[in-house]
């Protein structure tokens, strides 16, 4: 038998597991009921209920038509917020645990306050400050309180339906904390809105001014209670202003002679600046005119211009330079100073005068050089190929030499701080006028006398030989600028050939066949300036051949023979007659070819000539005319050799001495 004890024991694990049981069940808990709901804040509402055993959470629910907003609780009391304000909204609540969500508990009807207005607030002057804001839905008035931040003083509260108002007689410089609501029909207060806003300090006074120095000008005040600190502005009358800010009761300025100035000063918290005081005007002296500028006309005149001086009624400039003093006066602003010598420093100084302060005595001088002297060209010479030098006398060290060439086809331009410089890529056959210039921090010389230059003549861009004859060749070339005649070489080992003219055409003889020459062309200008011009190489035709003969071969065809000088050379030999033309060309180092089937008894003329291989055939070579009969075993005979003796005719006629 067991004992009571085991018997206990037994009984307390079957209960374990019972209530074990019991709570592992998913049931959702009872619906909770609402004991009160109610708004204090616009964008919430606050909901009380009694605890629900077993439950673990709360749902509240806040439904405005189709919309709504839920949060999750641990307990009572449990708030909805980021609801919109002064509106009506249902209101449930429901319990939660693992089991699942209860059923919603019956809702209340809770409408949340009116917003708070949410103010502007500013202090117009040191004892008021002035509140606005807008409008708020659903209020029927407003509640402004202001009370000074430090407890001092009583609080002044308005109620008003408007959306502004302004507080009055207050202490100057002093932070207050503005607080507000509105309120809606049923008189219910809503969300309020607090702002801290501080008094401006009120205006300086007893402001003075005095130049304790030319150009300062001292301004100072009396100190202005709960001013932090404090800004003035002074504007002078061409509408340029400064201020300056400080913490003390004086500023320094810089001033300018002859003007009007207008001063302002005004006190700054942290609320903002203070009404304006007294606006207070100084007027200096009149000043001397420094800003003055010269103007060289040429190197021994100068103009000086200076802006006009408030208040001076008279000018008189001076300029001392060397051993000399040259001066002028007048009511005008500008003066002109002539007789002065170039190259040489000057000391100008401006004074103005006026009725009431008389001469500017202190007037301090401005240190001017003239312009350099006019520089002198001494010799042009040419360096090279499109390059030309030019050398002229220096006489001021501080000078930039300019040198330019100016003609038709434009102007060129070179500069050496030191006696010469070179132009560079100067077009051919053009003509120019050179000068120079001296430039220097003082200005600009007159320009030199001019030189005349004239550059060789422009080489012609094409060049085109055609051989006439044998012996003969014609040269042709574009028109050179500048070039007046030309003069036109072929050379080789063998001999020159060279003409001088001035067309742009020229007839060379005594050309040997086969020769490779060098061609070159001189153009020459009007006053004899030479342009050497070299072209590619020329080679005259092969040599035409001699003791040209036909024969008859027995198939009807014929043998045409020749002697020739190159057996290196191909040669090509052509029949016409009124039955045909026929045309043979044997292999290199043979003197003679076949024609086969020829008709006999027509008249042919034979031309054999070198085969060329840049160009149509040689016209040039003798023409023999024959006779083909159709009997014997003759060819035929020959009716003349037109051209013969004439292959290297020279054309003397055509050469001019180089």
């Amino acid at each position: 038998m067991c004992s009571a004890k085991s018997k206990s024991l037994a009984f307390t694990g079957v209960l374990l597991s019972c209530l074990e049981m019991i709570f592992s069940a998913n049931t959702a808990p009872d619906t909770p009921v609402i004991d009160q709901a109610y708004s204090k804040l616009s964008n919430s509402i606050t909901v009380e209920w009694r605890a629900v055993p077993g439950a673990t959470n709360y749902m509240l629910t806040a439904q405005d038509g189709d919309s709504f907003v839920e949060t999750i609780v641990k307990n009572s009391p449990g708030t909805v917020t980021g609801l919109k304000p002064a509106t009506l909204y249902r209101i449930t609540v429901r319990s939660i645990n693992s089991g699942g969500k209860s059923q919603p508990s019956p809702f209340r009807k809770v409408k949340t306050v009116l917003a708070a207005p949410i103010l502007s607030v500013h202090s117009p002057s040191c004892d008021s400050i002035a509140v606005s804001w807008k409008a708020v839905h659903m209020a029927a008035g407003f509640s402004v309180s202001l009370v000074r931040s430090d407890g001092l003083g009583r609080m002044l509260k308005q109620n008003t339906t408007n959306t502004s108002l302004i507080f009055t007689n207050l202490d100057p410089g002093t932070l207050y904390t503005i607080k507000a609501y509105a309120w809606n029909a049923n008189g219910m207060p809503g969300d309020d809105f607090t702002y801290n806003q501080r008094t401006i300090p009120c205006a300086p006074v007893n402001i003075s001014i005095e130049e304790d120095e030319p150009g300062h000008l001292l301004v100072s005040w009396s100190s202005v209670s709960l001013g932090h600190y404090y800004v003035v502005f002074v504007k002078s009358d061409d509408g340029l202003e400064v201020h300056c800010n400080t913490s003390h009761t004086q500023c320094h300025f810089q001033s300018d002679c002859g003007f009007t100035y207008f001063i302002s000063v005004f006190a700054y918290n942290k609320a903002g600046q203070s009404p304006s005081g007294d606006v207070l005007n100084y007027t200096t002296a009149p000043c001397c005119p420094s800003d003055f500028r010269a103007v060289f006309i040429s190197s021994d005149t100068v103009r000086v211009t200076w802006a006009p001086v408030r208040g001076a009624d008279l000018y008189e400039t001076r300029a001392a330079g060397g051993s000399s003093v040259v001066f002028c006066r007048d009511t005008a602003t500008a003066c002109t100073l002539s007789a002065l010598q170039c190259s040489t420093p000057y000391t100008i100084t401006v004074y103005s005068f006026s009725e009431a302060r008389g001469c500017s005595s202190s007037c301090a001088p401005q240190y001017v050089a003239t312009a350099p002297c006019s520089p002198e060209i001494k010799n042009i010479s040419k360096e090279g190929l499109s390059v030309i030098s030019v050398q002229w006398q220096p006489n001021n060290e501080e000078a930039m030499y300019v040198v330019t060439a100016r003609g038709e086809a434009g102007l060129w331009h070179c500069t050496s701080t030191r006696n010469s410089c070179s132009l560079m890529d100067l077009p051919c056959g053009s003509a120019f006028s050179v000068s120079a210039i001296a430039r220097s921090p003082a200005g600009q010389s007159l320009p030199s006398y001019s030189i005349p230059l004239e550059t060789a003549p422009c080489c012609p861009n094409d060049l085109i030989l055609t051989q006439v004859t044998q012996s003969v060749t014609n040269i042709s070339w574009s028109v050179g600028r500048g070039a007046q005649t030309y003069v036109t070489t072929l050379e080789s080992p063998k001999g020159q050939a060279k003409c001088h003219t001035l067309q742009t055409y020229c007839l060379l003889g005594c050309i040997t066949c086969g020769t490779n020459y060098t061609v070159s062309l001189r153009a020459i200008s009007e006053t004899g300036l030479t342009s050497s011009c070299t072209y590619q190489g020329y080679s005259s035709s092969a040599c035409c051949p001699s003791g040209v003969k036909l024969y008859r071969l027995s198939n009807n065809g014929i043998r045409v023979f020749w002697r020739v000088s190159d057996e290196t050379i191909k040669y090509n030999a052509d029949l016409h007659g009124s039955k045909g033309n026929f045309s043979c060309t044997p292999s290199s180092g043979l003197s003679h070819c076949d024609i086969t089937k020829i008709p006999c008894g027509d008249v042919y003329t034979v031309v054999v000539a070198p085969v060329t291989d840049k160009g149509p055939k040689l016209t040039f070579c003798p023409k023999k005319i024959y006779s083909v009969t159709c009997s014997g075993s003759s060819v035929g005979m020959v009716f003349f050799p037109p051209e013969a003796g004439k292959t290297h005719l020279c054309l003397t006629a055509t050469f001019t001495a180089a």
